[in-house]
């Protein structure tokens, strides 16, 4: 039987690394998980759809909680803790609602009955508790026990609570009396005072079935009326079970041991299907309520999901459920009204959904619909006869019901992300946390006394203003930040509290140049800011774009619900829901990119992400350039390779310690600029200042043959940034603007890029790689590359491979001779020999980026084309003879390029065994570019140093000078 690996992450803390008792459940739509561990005072609310994000956290026990209950309509979750209480939440909310009862010791269970009405509470205590969820009257208390109850379980018609000790005692209550019925000792293995471990029962979803832990590391079925032993489940559990769980449609099981094993059962074979062995016990299981998957957590608090837990050639575990939950209603006589009871005789009977007041009578007739609603269920699957079978006198009225509520489950899809703002946290009450982080600065706030303390810092505070505290009346929960200003927003609250945009600017001429906008019917859900202008996005799809001063400027109808926004200079980026998530959860995002200015859109497209993952930062990176992050920690930038294609530069599995998140700030060219969160935070906290940490952006590249991924990862990345650079000088060519600077940068990427193949073509030859060293020696750009390569090979006893190289090279250099000879042959014989230079000069330019001495050179080409290979390494003058032909042309050789003396000195290839050791080739003079001590601060572009073309412009000068 093939076993499959689980991924489990750490989510609740164990003391000392000792065991604890961690629990898990599903909510009805399968929409959340829910965790908690008996050494952990918190409650942990995740997002099972979108599991990268960070989980709601309640922590409103003193110490560990020990026991979840959530009410079958989801609308209500219940812990237990070892402080006594049990305490009652809005769900998913997490709002603290109540204590609904206390203990005089620790909690160990905790159950709600089908209509959610009643929960029923145990532990330590001799008792249980019946508690009313609607009044928190105790409606009775059962004593029977003489050990700690570990477990309960209400039958699914609400006749029955089944309860189990840690001594192996289980009893059979009679709600209705509050009597025993059955009482077994001993059927279940003794747990002693070993609490990782609770002892756990639980009913068939039929009901017809009680599932009991065996004291022959089995499990025990019982009947529901007669409580006879059925049959069991015995298999290759070799320790006792630790906890029991029942699929929704009752055909399987899945059992877990303290062997530290899970097994999944066919409960009609009796035999195990599949099976998952982990690092440590199993403390809690609960099966997707709609899917096949099953949550487990183990007893060190870490928790995963079992995709696929039953084999995808059998039946679906969620397929011909027998019975449905509560559909939280209540049907009534037209001539009864409610009244005011909350006895033990109405505990089956459903409650939520009235309009009256909470006290309130449960009527009779009711329980007769119920019984009838699920003996239709139940007929088609029992497996034992029961001694009660209720009529069918209602069934057609009841069937429109059903059918109704199988249709709304039917039509619950994957979620789609909700809208976020780059850079902000979530709202934690009580604390600070930040509506805006990003390279430049931040902005924190803290709710106190009804409003908010805002505050806007800079990073490089030698540069940025001096921002006084505001004070926020709006309640402002997103905001966006440049160097000229700040604008808010908050959510609609109502009628009286629309949602409000807000623009501050940092220094302005005139007074009152704050300004707000009010929206009606709509939400402000991203914002961004630009050079001059302001965008909003809102929950019509409207993107509102509006100026420095407060003009309404441009409104526009986006194609779906925006999920974020975020702006560089005249470029405003949005990115939106292009359709429905797939059933794998995948979401179907779309990018559009505004030029503001020019008001034109210049890119649009699919917006790539992990499988399986959301979108958690978007933005710019320093030099522009349109960048993305996802939940599973993979960066991609845009870039113009392949007519324009996201490319991933940073993949955090690969560079992260386990139970480490990056939370992105900024990148540029070379480096990701993030902060680093210990799990389960996936964010910073804004009461101190966080610590930034840089990490090398590279590519995920796969692990070569070659063991030289460090090179390859720097040829691409040079590749990529030459790329870029040859973009920018074909947009401002263009426009009619001046490149030299460029091309100093592109002449050192290429220099740069020499250098990166020839230590590569060295590691190939030290590998055996032969025709890759081949493809290699045609990327080079300079002559003396080259002929540096030949020498390289030569060193190292490969003749064949240096002649290859050498008919490349005498290849390169014939094509190129017969190129020059074009543009002299059509000038006039009266140009004289500098107009003759000037125009060898710029054929050798026009193809490349390279170094030029003339303003406003034309675009680049690929680094592979051969007809710039010699212009980077010589500047050749042509000149003419008495006879009127052009002769042999005088070089002028760049100094310092590739420096390659060394290598004809190596005696045999053992000198060169590593990458490190060809390090004979000496790097090109290039500039220097010291990053401040402050990441933020941004490097004076006048500090600049003088290049290798600036060498190669003077001597070029002092030649000519020297033929006149």
């Amino acid at each position: 039987m093939k076993i499959r690996a689980i991924k489990l992450r750490e989510v609740h803390k164990s003391e000392n690394g000792e065991s604890s008792f961690c629990s898990i459940l599903w909510d009805q739509n399968g929409q959340h998980i829910v965790t908690a561990s008996s050494s952990d005072n918190s409650i942990c609310i995740h997002d099972a759809l979108l599991p990268s994000n960070t989980p709601k956290i309640l922590r409103n026990h003193r110490e560990g909680v020990t026991a979840l209950a959530i009410s079958p309509n989801s609308t209500c979750l219940a812990s237990g803790s070892v402080d006594h209480s049990v305490k009652l939440y809005k769900f998913p909310g997490g709002d603290f609602e109540t204590n609904i009862t206390r203990f005089t010791l620790p909690i160990r269970a905790l159950s709600f009955n089908k209509s959610g009405t009643m929960l029923a509470s145990a532990g330590d205590d001799e008792g249980i508790k019946l508690v009313n969820t609607v009044d928190g009257t105790i409606a009775r208390v059962l004593k029977g026990h003489k050990g700690s109850v570990t477990s309960l379980a209400f039958d699914p018609k609400s006749e029955y609570l089944a309860s189990l000790d840690s001594v192996g005692t289980v009893i059979f209550w009679e709600l209705q009396s509050g009597n025993t019925i059955h009482v077994f000792k001993g059927i279940a293995p003794n747990n002693g005072s070993d609490v990782s471990v609770m002892n756990i029962l639980g009913w068939s979803p039929d009901g017809e079935m009680l599932a009991v832990p065996g004291m022959k590391n089995d499990v025990v079925m019982y009947d529901r009326d007669t409580a006879e032993r059925l049959f069991s489940l015995r298999g290759d559990h070799s320790q006792p079970i630790s906890f029991l769980s029942w699929s929704p449609n009752g055909k399987y099981m899945a059992t877990s041991s303290v062997d530290r094993q899970i097994l999944i059962w066919d409960v009609d074979k009796k035999q195990d299907i599949e099976r998952q062995k982990f690092n440590d016990s199993i403390s809690c299981m609960a099966w997707k309520p709609h899917g096949n998957a099953l949550a487990v957590i183990d007893v060190m608090g870490k928790y995963g999901l079992w995709e696929t837990a039953v084999p995808s050639s059998m039946k679906s575990p969620t397929e011909d459920i027998p019975s449905l939950r509560s559909s939280g209603f209540i049907l009534f006589d037209k001539e009864e009204e409610p009244g005011a009871s909350g006895s033990l005789s109405d505990l089956n009977e459903d409650s939520h959904g009235e309009s009256e007041p909470p006290s309130r009578k449960r009527l009779r007739k009711q329980s007769i619909y119920d019984d009838e609603w699920e003996e239709d269920e139940l007929e088609s699957t029992r497996k034992v006869e029961s001694r009660k079978r209720p009529s069918n006198g209602h069934k057609n009225d009841l069937n429109n019901v059903k059918n109704g509520f199988k249709n709304t489950i039917a039509t619950a899809g994957p979620k789609m992300q909700e809208a976020f703002q780059p850079g902000a946290t979530p709202v934690q009450p009580g604390k600070r946390h930040f509506l805006c982080y990003n390279m430049l600065g931040s902005i924190t706030t803290m709710e106190h006394d009804g409003y908010s303390h805002i505050e806007i810092d800079f990073h490089d505070t030698s540069t940025g203003p001096r921002i006084p505290a505001m004070t926020d009346y709006f309640g402002f929960t997103m905001a966006a930040l440049n160097e000229n200003g700040g604008v808010f927003a908050n959510p609609g609250k109502g009628e009286k509290n629309m949602s409000t945009l807000m623009y501050r600017p940092f220094s302005t001429w005139a007074n009152n140049s704050e300004w707000s906008m009010r929206f009606e019917d709509e939400e402000v859900r991203a914002l961004a800011l630009g050079s001059a202008w302001i965008a909003a996005v809102t929950s019509l799809n409207f993107l509102r774009i509006f100026t420095e001063g407060g003009l309404q400027r441009y409104v526009l109808s986006l194609d779906g619900p925006v999920v974020t926004a975020v702006g560089f200079k005249n470029e405003l980026a949005v990115v939106t829901h292009a359709s429905p998530s797939l059933p794998s959860d995948d979401q179907m995002l779309e990018f559009r990119v505004f030029n503001i200015h020019n008001g034109t859109q210049s890119l649009r497209g699919r917006l790539p992400l992990t499988p399986g993952s959301c979108l958690t930062w978007f933005g710019f990176s320093e030099e522009g350039l349109l960048s993305s992050f996802d939940s599973k920690g993979v960066l991609r930038v845009f870039t113009n390779q392949f007519g324009g294609s996201w490319i991933p530069l940073f993949s955090s599995s690969k560079l992260n310690k386990a139970g480490e998140n990056c939370w992105v700030v900024g990148l540029n060219a070379n480096k990701l600029f993030c902060i680093v969160c210990k799990s389960p935070e996936s964010y910073p906290q804004a009461t101190s200042k966080p610590v930034l940490t840089l990490l090398d952006l590279s590519f995920p590249l796969a692990s070569s043959d070659l063991g030289a991924d460090s090179l390859e990862n720097e040829f691409m990345m040079n590749n990529m940034h030459l790329c870029q650079i040859q973009k920018r000088i074909e947009e401002m060519v263009s426009a009619g603007e001046y490149t030299t600077s460029l091309d100093d940068e592109a002449f050192n990427l290429e220099a740069s890029l020499d250098r990166c193949i020839l230590r590569l073509i060295a590691s190939c030859c030290n590998g055996d790689k032969l025709v890759r060293a081949t493809e290699l020696v045609k990327l080079l750009s300079l002559e003396k590359s080259v002929k540096g390569a030949i020498k390289l090979v030569t060193a190292l006893k490969l003749p064949n491979l240096a002649e290859r190289f050498n008919n490349i090279l005498e290849e390169r250099l014939s094509s190129e001779t017969v190129g020059k000879t074009v543009l002299p042959q059509m000038t006039s014989q009266s140009d004289g020999t500098t107009k003759a230079a000037n125009a060898v000069d710029k054929s050798f330019m026009a193809p490349e980026s390279s170094k030029t001495s003339n303003k406003g050179s034309s675009p680049t080409e690929a680094l592979s084309s051969p007809s710039f290979f010699t212009k980077k390494g010589i500047v050749e003058e042509p000149f003419k003879n008495g006879n009127g032909k052009f002769e042999e042309t005088r070089t002028t050789k760049l100094e310092k390029t590739v420096d390659v003396k060394n290598v004809g000195k190596l005696k045999d290839a053992k000198e060169v065994k590593t990458v490190e050791e060809t390090k004979q080739i000496k790097d090109v003079d290039q500039v220097a570019f010291n990053r401040p001590s402050n990441p933020f601060a941004k490097s004076s572009s006048k500090q600049e140093s003088s290049t290798l073309f600036d060498a190669l412009k003077n001597m070029k000068k002092s030649d000519i000078k020297g033929k006149r």
